[in-house]
């Protein structure tokens, strides 16, 4: 059975980023490739947001409840 785990070298020992599924002791055998960290890094929600380049009515943020649900906040 094959598992990709991410790992950090932290100087002295490997380190998984995420939890992992193994006993304690468990012997597993690793292959280490560098990776750019920096096509690695996840965005911030503002930079994700600012590259999707949605498209929409300019007063989305007045009249949200309008667009989500048919329905004004005003609404009696």
């Amino acid at each position: 059975m094959a598992t990709k785990i991410n790992l950090i070298f932290d100087g002295k020992v490997f380190l998984p980023e995420d939890p992992v599924e193994f006993k304690p002791n468990t012997h597993v055998m690793a292959t280490i490739e560098q990776i750019d960290t920096a096509r690695n890094k996840k965005d911030s929600f503002i930079h994700t947001a600012m590259n999707i380049k949605l498209e929409g009515p300019e007063d989305w943020s007045e009249r949200l409840e309008e667009y989500l649900y048919g329905t004004s906040d005003n609404a009696s």
